[in-house]
């Protein structure tokens, strides 16, 4: 697609679709315009669209497909409505964004997904932490030392995150009283206890993002090993040998928010501190070590620009969408994270 603006459409407008995603968009008017808003609450479509001066506005997702109007959607929805909703916007041949993950389960994933791959339908799953500045350099830096080797290889990986005030105390989006459409949503994995079902889905929404944070580090595939009793403590290995844990939560914040990544070099590292997700014009901060035995040691904190993840998150999904490079993150990629929540609840359930 050449560089000319794209026209996007929305379906949902509710508390993602709006402080996440729709004011990012907004704001990157050399690029694209909101044209469509596809909402079946006609007080709060009507709000909306007034707000963000969208045109065009359907009550459902059906009549903004059909409508011709659209070269690409964002359908910030629930992830329990993927797999019943996605399908009609990947038949449409509309290049689609999602929040992650990219289903419930692994088996509406694989169905998703081969789905997608047969029709050759874009489908970038909302991992904006790949996006955030400081760690699109970070993985730079990463690369350059695995190439270069200067500062040996790449020994561990390690990610925490604890619960804390993950909307920064952000501004309130616009609200309804309306109730909510019925709509089909997807079941929890059969193969998963009620209990055990509620515990995978809690782990896919809360963690998910450093699951698959850790695979875009790493630069490969890897899998499961351990699981401790308390379930503060994930722990993987990757295919070359490489040790990741994700520490869920050793403690928590009630007006903070700290996510911390280190990577580790046997002569070096590169470490990651990220802000709140719907943090603004804010990203993450890095601090390089270097210490090949050959010259000083050295720790290097690079200035990042006032640009938030979810900013750069919507003009990478453009950048794909016009076929300049390929989304952060594809529907296929995605899938492996929910492989990894499904076995790391496997672990979990041989203690029971």
């Amino acid at each position: 697609m050449s560089r000319q603006k794209i026209r996007l459409g929305f379906i949902g407008s509710g508390y993602m679709g709006q402080l996440a995603h729709m004011t990012n968009y907004l704001n990157l008017p050399e690029e694209c315009d909101i044209v469509a808003l596809a909402e079946p609450r006609p007080g709060l479509a009507q709000s909306v669209s007034t707000r963000y001066a969208i045109p065009h506005v359907f009550g459902s997702h059906e009549e903004l497909l059909a409508s011709g109007l659209v070269d690409a959607v964002v359908a910030s929805q629930p992830y329990t409505r993927h797999s019943i909703l996605i399908p009609d916007i990947l038949r449409a041949g509309i290049p689609v964004l999602t929040e992650k993950p990219v289903t419930l389960s692994v088996a509406a994933g694989e169905k998703l997904v081969k789905l997608g791959q047969e029709l050759g339908s874009l489908h970038m799953v909302g991992y904006h932490k790949r996006s955030d500045p400081a760690m699109e350099y970070a993985k730079r830096i990463v690369d350059e030392w695995k190439q270069s080797g200067e500062f040996g290889k790449l020994r561990y990986i390690r990610i925490t995150m604890p619960p804390g005030d993950w909307t920064a105390a952000t501004d309130a989006p616009i609200g309804t009283s309306e109730p909510g459409i019925a709509g089909l949503l997807e079941p929890l994995p059969a193969e998963f206890s009620e209990a055990n079902g509620r515990k995978y889905d809690a782990f896919v929404n809360y963690y998910i993002h450093q699951v698959n944070a850790i695979r875009f580090l790493l630069g490969e595939s890897y899998k499961v090993t351990y699981a401790d009793r308390s379930e503060a403590l994930f722990v993987g290995e990757s295919e070359s040998g490489i040790c990741v844990t994700l520490e869920m939560a050793p403690y928590t914040t009630s007006i903070e928010w700290h996510e911390g990544i280190l990577v580790a070099f046997e002569q070096g590292f590169i470490k990651v501190d990220l802000p709140a997700p719907l943090v603004r014009q804010q990203s993450g901060q890095v601090t390089v070590m270097r210490d090949n035995g050959k010259d000083m040691p050295s720790y290097t904190t690079p200035v990042m620009p006032n640009v938030s993840a979810m900013r750069n998150q919507a003009r990478n999904f453009l950048a794909a969408v016009r076929g300049e490079r390929p989304a952060p993150c594809s529907a296929p990629e995605a899938l492996e994270d929910l492989k990894l929540a499904r076995d790391y609840i496997r672990l979990l359930e041989a203690y029971q």
